[in-house]
This record gives C-alpha cells, sequence and structure tokens, in this order.
C-alpha cells in the first residue's frame, strides 16, 4: 500500500481497525516531514509529560489549560473525586462556555443566582449544586490529590501520596529528586538485607517510580497550577483539606497489616466508605480472594467471593462484625 512516499503493509487487525505491519520500502523524506513532539503544551505553555508504557504524551496544565477545562473539572467533581453532586457534563459545558467557571477554584465561588439563570437550571436544582459544592469542602488529602487530574495520578497512587505526606503543604514541598534518591538506597539496602535474611526497611512510595515522580514534579512546579491550588485552599470559600490520619498498630488492632476483599451490598455503608475505614486504620483492601485474605466483608447478593471465601476457609464478616472490629479498634 502507498502512502507518501514509501510502502506499507498494512493488515486486518480485530474486526475493522487497519494494523500497519512493517514498512517494505522506505520513501525519501525530508526534514520538513518529520514530527517532533512538543516539550510545552502548545495551548497553555505548561510541560509535557510522557509515562513509560503509555502512548500518549499529556499537559501538566490540568487546572488552568484551556484545551482541557471542561474534562479537567467534571474529573474534579466526579463521585470518586470531589463529588460534587449535580456538577454534570450539560452544567459544566454551559459554565465553561459562558466563562463563569475557569478552573476548578470558580466553582467554590458559585451561587444559587448564578446558576438559577442558565439553561434548565430552576432555583431548586441550583440550591442542590451549592449544597453538593458546600458539602464538598473537606475532602480526604488522597480525594484533593486525585480531583487534580494528575497525569498518572490514579485513586491508588493519590493514597500513597496521601499516606507519605500526610498534608498537603508537605506534598507541595516534596523534594522529588531528593525522595527518588532516598528510594534507590532503600532499594539497594533491602536487596543486602535480603541476601543476610535481614529485616527489610519500609519502602519509600512504593509503586512510584521515577517516570511518574517526574510527572509529579512537573505538575507542582507549574506556577499556574500552584495558584490554583492556592485560590482553592484559601479565603472565604476555602476547601479545606484533611490531614491524612497515620494508621498506629496499637490503636488500630485488627485492621494493621491485614487483607480484606468486601463483596455484597451492606446494609447501612457502601462499600466506599467501608474501604475508607478499613484503610483508614491500616487495613488493605484488595478486589479478589486469595490464600492472602484475612477477611472477607459479605453484605447482601455476595456471589462468586464469598463461595471462594467459604473454599479457602477465610474468615467471613457481616457488617455488624465489621463494626464491632471498628469498635475495638480504638480501645
Amino acid at each position: 500500500m502507498a502512502q507518501g512516499y514509501g510502502t506499507v503493509v498494512v493488515r486486518r487487525a480485530g474486526d475493522v481497525i487497519p494494523e500497519v505491519v512493517s514498512v517494505s520500502k522506505a520513501g525519501p523524506r525530508a526534514a520538513s516531514d518529520r514530527f517532533e513532539m512538543p516539550a510545552r503544551c502548545p495551548v497553555c505553555g505548561s510541560e509535557v509529560v510522557r509515562l513509560e508504557g503509555e502512548a500518549a504524551a499529556r499537559c501538566t496544565g490540568g487546572l488552568f489549560c484551556r484545551a482541557q477545562r471542561k474534562q479537567a473539572l467534571l474529573h474534579f467533581a466526579s463521585r470518586r473525586a470531589m463529588d460534587i453532586e449535580g456538577l454534570g457534563e450539560k452544567l459544566v459545558d454551559q459554565l465553561v462556555d459562558l466563562e463563569i467557571v475557569r478552573t476548578p477554584a470558580d466553582i467554590y465561588r458559585l451561587d444559587v443566582a448564578t446558576l438559577a439563570g442558565l439553561e434548565r437550571m430552576g432555583e431548586k436544582s441550583a440550591h442542590n449544586v451549592v449544597a453538593a459544592i458546600e458539602k464538598s469542602k473537606a475532602p480526604t488529602l488522597a480525594r484533593f490529590v486525585y480531583a487534580l487530574g494528575i497525569p498518572g495520578v490514579g485513586e491508588e497512587v493519590a493514597k500513597i501520596l496521601a499516606k507519605h505526606f500526610v498534608g498537603l503543604d508537605a506534598l507541595l514541598d516534596a523534594d522529588w529528586a531528593g525522595i527518588a534518591e532516598k528510594k534507590k538506597e532503600i532499594q539497594k539496602e533491602n536487596a543486602a538485607r535480603k541476601r543476610r535474611g535481614e529485616a527489610p526497611l519500609p519502602p519509600v512510595l512504593e509503586g512510584i517510580g521515577p517516570e511518574l515522580m517526574e510527572s509529579l514534579r512537573k505538575f507542582f512546579s507549574q506556577e499556574h497550577n500552584r495558584e490554583v491550588i492556592a485560590q482553592l485552599t484559601s479565603g472565604r470559600d476555602a476547601v479545606r483539606v484533611r490531614a491524612e490520619r497515620r494508621p498506629h498498630a496499637t490503636t488500630n488492632k485488627g485492621f494493621s497489616g491485614k487483607t480484606f476483599v468486601l463483596t455484597g451490598t451492606l446494609p447501612s455503608v457502601t462499600r466506599d466508605e467501608a474501604k475508607d475505614l478499613i484503610e483508614s486504620r491500616g487495613g488493605k483492601v484488595v478486589g479478589s480472594v486469595s490464600k492472602n485474605t484475612d477477611y472477607v466483608d459479605a453484605g447482601d447478593d455476595a456471589g462468586a467471593k464469598l463461595e471462594k471465601a467459604h473454599e479457602l476457609g477465610v474468615t467471613v464478616l457481616d457488617e455488624a462484625d465489621l463494626r464491632k472490629m471498628f469498635e475495638e479498634s480504638k480501645s
């Protein structure tokens, strides 16, 4: 198949998507034909990052870049992030198109009158959105970090960062080069300890590699990102980011170091709420049952995971058992 000055071999991949298998004849190329990924976003000028194993190159100006504005706001307001109910796609479209909201900080300046004046937004709906915005003002550090939309930072990475830094100021002031060096030193020391049969040192930011650290460094070094974070966390309408509680083995007995699986519908708490409670006490929640699972908390309509727990002899709890463990962990 001819393409420009060269010839490529194409085959059908999957149902319809063509796949370029190889170049059978390379044609001449002028210097102007070559594409180079820009080092900075052509819209906002922020640094561009590309994480290892990913094809996409991403702008790090997510909090203020005009090209990302709508999706960044929708992510910020999503249920697993700041959880602002009612701030959906149609409303965000209007707020951005009318230039009422440019960054996440502008969300916290919205009032009932402004919202009620928009299409398909009566006064009652406007009141509900404002109430949801107010309710979102006390997120955990992990939720807040996830809401920022940092390239490569999903919920689990946000939790790792929150557990390590505890507070927002420490995260903003992080010395990423120093952390990377310390991580290498501990990895080297632990390799030596393993050979000697000694207990390892606690890892530093386990699961976060050098490429992701570089993404974090670039994101937090962007002055515009820091300005938006400052606007979010200061002033009359400030978001008060809650510092992460450090689990303590002596006050979290029954949870510290234990692995839990949640399945089925719990009577009075959601699985997300139960997961947050378990992790705040030093436990770990995973998605599948194995011989390494300590507890399975089963609600109504629990299925294959409950059966697997019985097969492996894993302790099965209901919500009452879990609540009893919570109370005992406080004593």
